[in-house]
């Protein structure tokens, strides 16, 4: 007999819903699986039998044959065993064969019939939903993740039997249904904050460097010696960013889920901030693998990656920063296609001034001329000109340290943010654009329209500073952002003058 359900492939993050055919004929009793897949895939056939059988359902000896079409899309990981379960019981008739067509199926079987947890089963939700079906059952571990999904009736379940007593109308699942926008104001109402600006005395550069960050989205280097809240300040700055739009939160969940990263809850609350160690490698960073996964690149969509002592990174590792930080994705190919993954990110580093971590303090410092620049040369220059906002963290007194002098709080410092970002918002009203710096040099003339003296001005500083083209035009995107934060529709020379502070020191480049 022949039956046919329906799950979902994961290709990087996109998914394509995929047919699991199954016929059951007379003949000499074989278990075969076609349709380009992978080993784990073809080991679904024993841990499908053994679960059939330990829950109540075994098999005649027949001549199986089960196919996952479409067959040039590979097929990898463990989320067909359930979809293939279900069609081998329709084609052994426990199952009514024509009650499934809505129906979508996706999770891993236990020798015992359990459903196991399994990754992606987000996007693979909303792809079900996309594609008309009304409702899915899933693993129950998954059933937070998937029940976000509004439109499609979500099911989680425990193990195959209930799957079955469900199908039958036995005993029907309960549906699953999370409300993102309850999560998301929840979270907003979350006033008091893990790490807040307010403790971090003094740095009024630095800070005012992770204001202009946070408002514009640029990407920021703070340089410093040891010990100076370097770290400190990079941990705060998602507590400045805005929250979570509902849309965004599910992208961001999405990508998570793909990488076996989301939490229980099923939804990301919070704007991602990923703090990979230095020994990274550069495909664990960009990500890749045989089945390529989302890298921390992409886990950072939508929110910050943090990478403390820059210097210390594989500069393979850091080059790769450069194409994403750009143009917003990862693009990763092999020979079974080219996987694409989001990495619209903010970039925040830090990174000490000398090996020694003293330069230029000659008291303290015992690094040579020659080991300070070569310390300082392993950032190349093309990422440095991708670094928008460039901060010295100094050290500070021991009164400002212990003094009573009251620190803004981060929810001051994200009031200014959310109300420069509204501007940016309603300048870029109906474009792809976002932020500030996400703006193409061809429309810089436009949106970043200088007067006489303005640009007599930035003519004089791209002379002195020797800035390259990419530079001056970071720089112009910072003013930008820096008259939205003091209300300005015009970039006049006090934006221009602190845009210019923070670009790289001469000791520094």
């Amino acid at each position: 007999m022949y039956s046919k359900v329906y799950t979902a492939a994961l290709n990087g993050v996109q998914c394509r819903i995929i047919s699991v055919e199954t016929d059951v004929s007379d003949g000499l009793p074989t278990f075969s699986m076609v349709g380009y897949l992978a080993s784990e895939v073809r080991e679904a056939q024993e841990r499908v039998k053994t679960a059939l059988r330990n829950s109540g359902y075994p098999m005649h000896p027949k001549r199986i044959m089960v196919n996952l079409a479409p067959a040039d899309i590979r097929k990898s990981g463990s989320g067909y065993d359930l979809p293939i379960a279900v069609a081998l019981l329709i084609a052994h008739h426990y199952l009514p064969s024509d009650s499934f067509a809505s129906v979508f199926f996706a999770g891993e079987l236990g020798l015992d019939g359990s459903i196991c947890r399994i990754p992606g089963v987000l996007g693979m939700v909303m792809e079900a939903r996309k594609a008309g079906f009304t409702s899915c059952i899933i693993p129950q571990e998954n059933a937070p993740e998937g029940g976000v999904i509004q439109g499609i009736a979500v099911y989680g379940a425990a193990t195959l039997r209930e799957v079955v007593n469900h199908l039958l109308r036995v005993k029907e699942l309960s549906q699953v249904t999370i409300n993102i926008e309850e999560k998301l104001q929840l979270q907003g109402q979350m006033t008091e904050m893990a790490e807040d600006f307010a403790d971090i005395h003094g740095q009024t550069m630095a800070k005012r460097a992770a204001e202009i960050a946070a408002a514009g989205m640029h990407n920021l280097l703070l340089t410093g010696q040891p010990g100076v809240g370097k770290t400190m300040i990079a941990r705060r700055i998602p507590g400045i960013l805005p929250p979570l739009h509902p849309d965004e939160a599910l992208e961001v969940s999405h990508i998570h889920s793909v990488a076996g990263t989301l939490p229980k809850e099923g939804i990301l609350v919070r704007r991602p901030f990923r703090m990979p160690h230095h020994t990274i490698t550069a495909a664990a960073l960009a990500g890749g693998g045989a089945i390529p996964q989302p890298g921390e690149i992409s886990l950072a969509h939508r929110g910050v990656l943090y990478l403390d002592e820059l210097p210390e990174f594989q500069r393979e590792a850091l080059e790769i920063l450069r194409q994403p930080m750009e143009e917003g994705e990862v693009r990763i190919s092999r020979s079974s296609g080219q996987y694409v993954f989001p990495a619209d990110f903010m970039l925040v580093a830090s990174r000490n001034p000398c090996y020694c971590g003293y330069y230029p303090d000659r008291t303290r410092c015992t690094c040579s001329e020659g080991e300070i620049r070569s310390y300082l040369h392993r950032i190349s220059r093309p990422l440095l000109d991708r670094i928008d906002l460039h901060a010295e963290v100094r050290p500070i007194s021991y009164q400002e340290l212990s003094g009573s002098h009251q620190e803004e709080s981060s929810a001051q410092i994200r009031e200014r943010v959310l109300l420069a970002q509204d501007i940016q918002s309603r300048r870029y009203q109906g474009t792809p654009i976002r932020f500030n710096s996400g703006l193409p040099a061809p429309l810089l003339e436009k949106y970043c329209a200088l007067g006489g003296k303005e640009d007599a001005f930035v003519q004089q500083i791209y002379e002195t500073k020797k800035l390259t083209a990419r530079a001056c035009h970071r720089m112009l995107r910072v003013a930008h952002t820096i008259a939205d934060l003091d209300g300005s529709e015009k970039i006049g020379i006090r934006h221009l003058s602190e845009a210019v502070r923070y670009r790289p020191s001469r000791f520094l480049e």
